[in-house]
């Protein structure tokens, strides 16, 4: 059966906000949670960004569910440092946590002050990130120098059980290079020609492990409000790689706004106010090949203002459109259909 989890967004959310969230996705049915570890979020209308790693110890402690989170190591964080993360994570709750490893995006990793390299570099960087993480993890010292270096590193605290090592990808290419290592795949949802040459890139390249697909979704119970929620929260994450990788700012991200067409808006984001329809598109992509599906909701606080940094707009989320009231609808028109859906 199809596992089916809520996707956690510390760029739109209060971190207190989200971990009320959690417990109630748990709450509605939902099997397991994913977010991603930013920086910044990509619009200075989202308004939030969180720590994810802070966040996670907090609800995995609050739920039974288990949990991912997608971090970038080699730049803003060195590898030995993700490493002990996952490990102590991954001993306090066995079985419950994994880590997916990418190349990172400037709008998150420039704070260094490091320079931004190239791609071809980001990912021969990921890869020696991803192995001395790994013999971190199996009990190894570790001493590497490289494009990152590692001095006479060990891991103290072990988890009994190694979390997963999950590859991001959105492209096929990278999804293939991610099959000599991951043990796992996570995409996002896109033209579904692609996402079956993800898939096949990745099992056709020895790819082992669970595929897992996260689902940006605007639903309201309107179609006006639905789209008006995509248009204020998504239109700037329309823009994809490579521009994505390489803008450094949220301001830079909005600046390029008013040039995105409503139309890439609807194909970025799943906008929707019948539940019966978000489920078979929701269902439709499953279908393609996934194990696991991560819905979305690109929705902000229902508290207009809580927490953000002072330059962003205090806006919230449209009547009926934050995340209680989209979980309650998920658990009774999603969770049970989407779970039946076998890859």
């Amino acid at each position: 059966m199809t596992v089916v989890g809520f996707h956690h967004s510390h760029e739109q959310v209060h971190p207190r906000a989200l971990l009320e969230a959690a417990r109630h996705a748990q709450d509605v049915g939902f099997d397991a949670g994913m977010c991603s570890d930013h920086w910044a979020p990509w619009s200075a209308t989202q308004g939030h960004s969180g720590h994810a790693w802070t966040w996670l110890g907090a609800a995995l402690a609050s739920t039974t569910l288990p949990f991912g989170v997608v971090n970038a190591p080699g730049q803003r964080y060195h590898p030995a440092v993700v490493a002990q993360s996952v490990a102590t994570l991954g001993a306090m709750f066995p079985g419950r946590f994994w880590v997916a490893l990418g190349s990172g995006e400037n709008v998150n990793e420039h704070i260094t002050g490091d320079r931004w390299p190239a791609k071809a570099e980001r990912d021969a960087r990921l890869r020696e990130c991803v192995d001395v993480i790994r013999a971190l993890l199996d009990g190894e010292e570790v001493t590497h120098r490289g494009l990152v270096t590692v001095d006479r590193a060990k891991l103290w605290t072990l988890p009994d059980e190694r979390p997963l090592l999950v590859g991001p990808a959105v492209t096929p290419a990278t999804a293939a290079r991610h099959a000599q290592w991951a043990d796992g795949l996570v995409t996002v949802n896109q033209d579904p020609r692609v996402l079956r040459e993800v898939l096949e890139a990745y099992r056709s390249a020895g790819g082992r492990g669970t595929v897992a697909l996260q689902v940006h979704v605007a639903w309201a119970p309107d179609p006006d409000t639905a789209f008006a929620l995509a248009r204020e929260q998504w239109t700037a994450n329309v823009v994809g790689p490579p521009v994505a990788w390489d803008l450094d700012l949220p301001e830079s991200f909005d600046a390029l706004v008013p040039h995105l067409s409503d139309d890439l808006v609807r194909r970025s984001v799943l906008v929707e106010h019948d539940p019966a329809r978000l489920r078979d598109r929701i269902a439709a992509l499953v279908a393609l090949g996934f194990d696991a599906v991560y819905v979305h909701q690109v929705a902000t606080d229902d508290e207009p203002g809580r927490g953000k940094h002072p330059s962003a707009a205090p806006t919230a989320a449209p009547a009926g459109t934050g995340l209680r009231a989209f979980l309650d609808m998920a658990g009774e028109h999603l969770v049970g259909a989407l779970r039946e859906v076998t890859a």
